[in-house]
């Protein structure tokens, strides 16, 4: 079924997702997420899933796909106006590793494996990103391009979706 998450936390480990053709809220627990490679996802992402029916209600089995928020409702970022679709799809995915990231604070960094500059990631590209979240250590795809202050990802992409649409 298609729908989108009403919320996720990953710090409780769940969301919830409302489908398209109504009914019920439906429970998406972390695990789901994890098994589709992802750790977060944005509210207001569109999500295709698997779900049955439990005791509890309904519950996602499998993510199949997940569309990221539209841009419209987030504050533009100064540093991509001047970035085109086909510029941003020419960029490379590369591999990277989460050094940090605050969600309170809007932002952390991340490591290109092979480069030492720290890339700066904010909390916006991320949700465009169809995240919501990152942790110390995870494995992640960036886009990165420079920005007015250095190296900024414009898009970042779970590890697995990374390796899927590289290979």
């Amino acid at each position: 079924m298609r729908g989108h998450v009403k919320w996720f936390d990953p710090l409780k480990g769940f969301g919830f997702v409302i489908a398209d053709e109504g009914g019920p809220d439906i429970l998406l627990h972390a695990n789901v997420l994890r098994n589709f490679g992802q750790s977060s996802v944005a509210d207001g992402a569109e999500i295709e899933i698997l779900a049955q029916q439990t005791i509890r209600g309904m519950q996602a089995v499998e993510v199949v796909s997940i569309v990221p928020p539209s841009d419209g409702d987030g504050p533009p970022l100064e540093d991509l106006a001047t970035i085109t679709p086909e510029e941003l799809a020419s960029l490379p995915l590369e591999p990277a590793r989460v050094k940090w990231f605050d969600k309170a604070k809007g932002f952390g960094f991340a490591n290109v494996f092979g480069r030492s500059e720290d890339i700066f990631v904010h909390v916006e590209v991320l949700r465009r990103s169809g995240l919501a979240d990152l942790q110390p250590g995870e494995a992640v795809g960036l886009r990165v391009a420079n920005g007015r202050r250095g190296l900024m990802a414009i898009e970042v992409a779970a590890w697995e979706r990374a390796i899927r649409d590289d290979g």
